[in-house]
């Protein structure tokens, strides 16, 4: 199960519940830092910067979105270089063209199986440790229909994928991708409702071995964001909902206070100078 974050700050949310891993969601990434929906405006050096942001405050492994490569085999070569660097422990690549969309939107379209293969080539070569998870994405079923998808899937296997991740499968769907593939899949559990929201132990039933929830915590985040902005405009003041909300302490404490002070006294940082509440 790997929830999926947009900065360090959920990142450490994520690590705080115990979760074995966490996912940079592409769409989430866009809404945050352009707030721009995911239609491929985020180049690869702005992903690479916020997937390095985000695992440089956790042990836990990182599932990052590398779009689509961000361009041909070398451009995957390069991307897969730069993820790995930053601290990533896994990426997805998708067969959509540039620029892409979100797997959840009308309008797909896609570059040809033997392109993708290329890809997946290229970036199993590019991987410097050979524990940098390569999960190849299909998007085929919304433009070339779910046989095909599966097709896709079987040739992204062959090429060297670790993980295959047939993007937005109906619930009719979901039993015969794991009995045909015989191989380790992704279910992405994202927001819009295409896939249903099943339980952990529905999904594991159908052979799935990671389940992305990609944007459900930013999603939670604005609706108590929207919460306290009426109750602010309505009544005038926070008053009302500061009790229901983290303490000064507990925001402190949650972003790695106690580490800070932990360093000051390792390094001799005079009581008078040091950092308390």
């Amino acid at each position: 199960m790997a929830p999926g974050v947009v900065d360090p700050l959920y990142a450490r949310l994520v690590a705080k519940h115990g979760f074995e891993a966490m996912y940079m969601t592409g769409a989430g990434t866009s809404a945050t830092r352009l707030g721009m929906p995911d239609i491929g405006l985020l180049t690869l050096t702005e992903m690479v910067d916020n997937a390095a942001r985000i695992a440089s405050v956790s042990d836990l492994p990182l599932i990052a979105d590398a779009d689509n490569g961000f361009g041909g085999p070398f451009n995957v070569r390069r991307a897969v270089q730069e993820y790995e660097r930053a601290g990533v422990a896994a990426i997805h690549l998708e067969d959509q063209v540039l620029p892409k969309r979100c797997g959840h939107l009308a309008g797909k379209q896609l570059i040809s199986a033997p392109e993708m293969v290329a890809k997946i080539k290229a970036a199993t070569d590019a991987r410097r440790d050979a524990d940098f998870v390569l999960i190849a994405r299909t998007d085929a079923i919304a433009v070339e229909g779910f046989e095909r998808a599966l097709e896709r899937a079987e040739m992204y296997r062959e090429a060297g994928a670790d993980v295959l991740f047939v993007e937005a499968p109906g619930p009719h769907q979901l039993e015969a991708i794991n009995r045909r593939l015989n191989f380790p899949t992704l279910y992405n559990m994202a927001t819009s409702g295409k896939t249903p929201f099943l339980k952990r132990e529905e999904i594991e039933a159908y052979g799935f071995k990671i389940i992305l929830y990609p944007n459900w915590l930013l999603l939670s985040a604005i609706k108590a964001a929207e919460g306290a902005l009426e109750t602010l405009k309505r009544e005038g003041t926070i008053a009302s909902i500061a009790p229901d909300l983290p303490s000064f302490q507990e925001f402190f404490d949650l972003v790695g206070m106690q580490e800070v002070r932990a360093l000051e006294a390792r390094y001799g940082v005079p009581d008078a100078a040091r950092t308390d509440y």
